[in-house]
């Protein structure tokens, strides 16, 4: 029965601990032994759920209390979790850190509640020895509703250090699931915005994955894994699965010329940051769902009728998107055209006239380029235009991860204005085009799909 589906979060006390070494390996380490594993991200982060792809076989998916609302977590979960004999939920920085200043709003504990999940603490121990004891009393006996179910000590040095570490977890009477010793082999390359994402690396990114399962089978007792999150039960409220909305009477849609609706999404290694939701709330709408890669491919994709430009790195890709020189111009007249164009961060950047001083698609009168800043930070935003994704007036929740600048940082008609954590208007609405830095989640606001598509239609 889905709503029991076992589960397990794997927190630490602080980012940098091995969150996403043990989540991803003991993914990777149960699909392995043959069971269908759902993975599952707290926070809005896109780089991690592409590692647990890899190590499942199955979309990553975020669990996100800010972006989507608490009533949401456990449905979207249940919609991830359909059909799979597990659940692994990795969380985000320390273990009761959320939205700034809101709490436990967005915490890793939160969702952990949310889902009545049992926690496994994944501690850097590579400094300490008794003092793991006080430290693990801690986070056990912070909130009560948490339940912390064993721990796993990550960056042992020794047979002698493990056996200190093991009497001081005794002691607090946390069970020690895992030791995993300093493994050079399973770290992953990081840069500005930090991991250095799957589709970038390769065969690198396989034998990544790889090497934490190994890690994780050897260090860790699997069978007392799978036996918390066995014990979970159901899940708290009795939610049913989160659905993205009824198939429409024609599928796909059909533009007024009779064509399928078809909403071209760029990909490709330039490009990762995206929700699996967006895509599938597309659908639902109607639209017939393309992928293209503005790396390689010069057309955009037959037919299109509308475009979405997610998330990602094109600052790194700066001179490949540049030379291709067919799309940025197809992408322009597209825009032109007065055909809804959705671009988030990264297609913000795609779509200004140039960044870091090379030609980009020309849509914007704006100019990007690298800064030394980093702009990171949920935000609640109401939008301040009517554009082809919201109508004006429309409040969503949204979060900002960026380390560029884009001058003028917003057009003559914005597309966001800024509630918190600062009062500001930022973006672009001209024409079909819907252009922020701000990366929403859809779930939290379906109609948002259906507006698009449906402009895609009239347009």
């Amino acid at each position: 029965m889905t709503s029991a589906v076992p589960r397990l979060v794997i927190a630490a006390p602080s980012s940098g601990s091995g969150k996403t070494t043990v989540a991803t390996g003991l993914m990777a380490a149960l699909a392995a032994r043959g069971l269908a594993v759902s993975p599952h991200k707290v926070g809005p982060d896109y780089i991690d759920p592409g590692y647990h792809a890899l190590a499942t076989g199955r979309v990553g998916r975020n669990l996100d209390a800010y972006l989507c609302g608490t009533e949401l977590v456990a449905p979207l979960f249940l919609h991830g979790a359909r059909g799979c004999d597990i659940a692994v939920v990795e969380g985000v920085m320390g273990l009761y850190d959320g939205a700034a200043g809101e709490g436990e709003l967005a915490s890793t504990a939160q969702v952990a509640k949310l889902l009545g999940a049992p926690v496994v603490l994944v501690v850097d121990a590579s400094s300490q020895a008794r003092s793991v004891a006080a430290l693990v009393h801690g986070f056990v006996s912070w909130d009560p509703e948490v339940r912390v179910g064993g721990v796993i000590l990550n960056k042992v040095g020794s047979d002698r250090h493990e056996a200190l570490l093991r009497e001081a977890s005794d002691s607090v009477g946390v069970p020690v699931l895992g030791v995993l010793r300093r493994a050079r082999q399973v770290s992953t390359p990081s840069r500005h915005l930090g991991l250095v994402p799957v589709a970038e690396r390769g065969t690198e990114a396989v034998e990544a994955v790889e090497a934490m399962a190994a890690l994780v089978a050897d260090g860790c007792d699997l069978e007392a894994l799978v036996g918390l999150a066995r014990a979970a039960g159901p899940l708290p409220g009795g939610f049913a699965p989160w659905t993205p909305g009824p198939a429409p009477t024609h599928h796909p849609a059909r533009s007024d010329k009779g064509s399928p609706l078809r909403v071209a999404v760029a990909g490709g290694a330039a490009f990762t940051f995206s929700y699996a939701e967006h895509t599938e709330l597309l659908a639902a709408a109607g639209a017939e769902v393309v992928t293209f890669d503005p790396l390689r491919d010069e057309e955009l994709p037959e037919g299109t009728a509308g475009l979405v430009v997610g998330g990602g790195f094109p600052e790194v890709y700066a001179a490949e998107l540049s030379a291709n020189e067919p799309l940025r111009k197809a992408v322009a007249e597209l825009a032109l055209s007065g055909a809804p164009v959705a671009a988030e961060c990264a297609g913000l950047l795609y779509l200004c006239r140039e960044l870091d001083g090379m030609p980009m698609c020309g849509v914007l009168d704006a100019s990007a380029r690298m800064s030394q800043r980093l702009t990171l930070g949920y935000r609640d935003a109401v939008a301040v235009s009517d554009s082809a994704l919201a109508a004006a007036g429309t409040r969503m929740r949204g979060h900002e991860f960026h380390r560029t600048a884009v001058e003028p940082g917003a057009g003559a008609s914005p597309a966001w204005g800024m509630r918190a954590p600062e009062r500001r208007v930022e973006g672009f609405v001209e024409r079909g085009v819907h252009a922020s830095y701000l990366h929403t989640h859809w779930a939290s606001e379906p109609g948002v799909a259906r507006r698009f598509v449906e402009r895609c239609r009239t347009s």
